[in-house]
C-alpha cells in the first residue's frame, strides 16, 4: 500500500535564503523510489508556489493556499475562487481596520505598495514575483483570489475576529500577521481530499511542518512530524518532533517512520 508525506514549504523544506538541504531532496527521492507519494501542502497561494529549486524535486502534487487549491501530476482537482464582490468587501474592511493585506491567489498576488512601504517581505515578494505581483487598487477587473494574508500589528485582534470568523478559519502567527482562508478549506481537508481520490488511508499520511498554519494538517494526518526549527506551537501539536531543517530533520523522520 502506497503511503503519502505532506511537506509543508516555508520553515520545513526552504529557509529564509531559498536554500533546500540536499539531505532532504534525497529524502524525497527515496520516499518516491520506494513507490510512495510526495506532496507540498503550503499556506501560499499557487501563484508564489515557482521556486526552481523546490519545483526541481518532482513532487507528485500541490495542496496550496491552505487547501483552496489541489493539484495531482499537474491536473489542477480543486480550486476555490472568492467572488470579487465578497473580496471587495473583505479588503476595504482590513484597510479600515488597520490591517494592510495582500490578496493571493491561483496566478498573481496582489498588494499596495503605500501600505507597506519599507516592508521587507513585500520586497521579497516583487523580486520573486515580478509582474505576478500587482497593485490591488487599479486591477479590479483583474482579482482572482482564494485567500488573504493581513498584517496585524495596528489591528484590534478582538474587532477583526468577530467580523471575520464567519467566514473565514483565521490562522495567526507568532509574527503580527494572520491568513484568512476561506471556511472548509485547510491544508487538513487537502490532505483528506487527496487521500479520498487516491484510496490512502489516513493512518498511512506523513505531514511535515513548523507553525500554525500545519496545525490543521497536523491534526488530520496519521502522523504528524514537527520540524526542530518550527514554533512551540507546532511541537506540541505533533506526534512527532525532528531535528532541525538544517540538520537533515525531514530526512531523519523519514527513516525514522520507515518511509526510506
Amino acid at each position: 500500500m502506497k503511503k503519502a508525506a505532506f511537506f509543508d514549504i516555508d520553515g520545513t523544506l526552504l529557509d529564509h535564503n531559498n536554500v533546500i538541504p540536499q539531505s532532504t531532496v534525497e529524502g524525497i527521492h527515496k520516499l518516491q523510489e520506494k513507490g510512495n507519494y510526495a506532496f507540498l501542502c503550503t499556506g501560499r497561494s499557487r501563484a508564489y508556489v515557482r521556486s526552481p529549486a523546490l519545483m526541481e524535486i518532482g513532487f507528485d502534487g500541490i495542496i496550496s493556499g491552505c487547501g483552496t487549491m489541489i493539484e495531482f501530476h499537474d491536473e489542477v482537482v480543486f480550486y476555490k475562487k472568492l467572488d470579487n464582490a465578497f473580496v471587495k468587501t473583505t479588503v476595504d474592511f482590513l484597510k479600515e481596520h488597520h490591517a494592510p493585506v495582500i490578496m493571493e491567489g491561483r496566478f498573481k498576488l496582489y498588494v499596495d505598495p503605500a501600505d507597506f512601504e519599507g516592508d521587507l517581505y513585500i520586497a521579497r515578494l516583487r523580486k520573486e514575483l515580478g509582474e505576478s505581483l500587482l497593485p490591488i487598487t487599479g486591477n479590479e477587473e483583474e482579482w482572482e483570489v482564494s485567500k488573504f494574508s493581513c498584517a496585524t500589528q495596528n489591528a484590534d485582534m478582538e474587532l477583526l475576529k468577530e467580523r471575520l470568523l464567519k467566514d473565514f478559519e483565521l490562522l495567526i502567527h507568532d509574527v503580527p500577521v494572520m491568513e484568512l482562508v476561506p471556511k472548509g478549506c485547510s491544508k487538513g481537508t487537502g490532505i483528506l481530499a487527496v487521500c479520498e481520490r487516491l484510496g490512502i488511508p489516513i493512518e498511512d499520511t506523513y505531514a511535515f511542518g513548523d507553525s500554525a498554519n500545519d496545525l490543521p494538517m497536523f491534526a488530520v494526518a496519521g502522523h504528524s512530524i514537527a520540524m526542530g526549527n518550527g514554533t512551540e506551537l507546532a511541537k506540541q501539536k505533533a506526534s512527532y518532533v525532528t531535528d532541525s531543517m538544517h540538520e537533515d530533520g525531514i530526512y531523519h523522520a523519514l527513516e525514522y517512520f520507515g518511509l526510506i
